[in-house]
């Protein structure tokens, strides 16, 4: 699909760069070769195991190339880093370390940025987004990710709330069943590895289209982004996006939304939208992310 037409006044501005390295959002549950999913196996016979991870593994740049696992979102990281490490090393890696930083402190660790200069690839784990923007935004091992993002051809790939906490703004709780309610939706800024894009997980799963369509009619000139389990988008410049996986992307546009009433109705009312364009896509399908180069990173 084409990008949203740029106004004349931006044509003489220098463009920002786009960014050379890639993003991998994941819905959560990506398939790791264990038999988790092996419902979804019998049900779905595009399923292809691993799908999503060797995809990752096969475009690191590099002969031994270096993964650096982020489970800062999680409660327990011990156990969801041995997950990724069990299946990194099945998919052929040996050089894999671990980023478990657990306080902004720790976010100054020259240890830790020493990581970051090394790594091919990045997996941010499930767990809470919160706790991944509250400790990693702003920092000097972000800012390093960022450079590295926008000047290498690196991959960063997140899943669940790792998914959720790239781009901004950033869903990161939703209080009803289905977020139907003023107020329930709650957004702040996440990673920023994409701008004006909202991104949502267990997105078919948890029945979450209503929380997204609240998120876009507050933010109309962003697109939302809802991503199925075991589903996950392959953006590369920074825009474009490939569909991977055995799930649905549902892209949620609101830039021509007729009416909302959600400016004039009181919190703890259910709001009105009017014309939102919603797209389903599927493993192979493609599509490009309306946006201003200028806000490339």
């Amino acid at each position: 699909m084409a990008k949203r037409q740029v106004s004349k006044r931006h044509e003489h501005h220098k463009e920002a760069p786009f960014p050379k390295g890639k993003l991998i959002a994941i819905g959560g549950k990506e398939d790791k070769g264990n038999m988790e999913l092996k419902e979804e196996q019998k049900r779905n016979s595009g399923f292809i195991a691993e799908e999503i991870l060797k995809r990752f593994v096969h475009d690191l740049k590099g002969n031994d190339p270096q993964i650096v696992i982020v489970p800062t979102a999680s409660t327990v990281p011990e156990e969801i880093t041995q997950d990724y490490v069990d299946v990194f090393k099945s998919l052929g890696l040996k050089n894999l370390e671990v980023m478990d930083i657990r306080n902004r402190v720790q976010c100054k660790d020259p240890a830790f940025c020493a990581m970051v200069e090394h790594a091919a690839g990045f997996m941010f784990t499930g767990g809470d987004q919160l706790r991944l923007t509250s400790i990693l935004g702003g920092s000097p091992v972000l800012e390093l990710i960022k450079e590295r993002f926008t000047y290498d051809e690196i991959i960063i790939a997140g899943t669940s709330a790792g998914a959720a906490a790239l781009s901004t703004p950033m869903i990161y709780e939703g209080e009803t069943v289905g977020g139907y309610i003023k107020g329930d939706v709650r957004i702040t800024t996440g990673l920023e590895f994409l701008r004006d894009v909202a991104i949502d997980t267990h997105f078919i799963q948890r029945g979450r289209i209503v929380r997204m369509a609240q998120a876009i009619a507050t933010n109309p000139g962003c697109i939302g982004i809802g991503l199925e389990e075991d589903t996950a988008i392959y953006v590369t410049d920074g825009y474009k996006l490939e569909v991977l996986g055995s799930g649905l992307v549902t892209i949620v546009d609101g830039m021509d939304i007729s009416r909302t009433n959600i400016y004039e109705i009181n919190t703890g009312e259910p709001f009105t939208v009017c014309d939102l364009k919603v797209h389903l896509l599927s493993r192979g399908e493609k599509y490009d992310i309306p946006t201003y180069d200028q806000l490339h990173l």
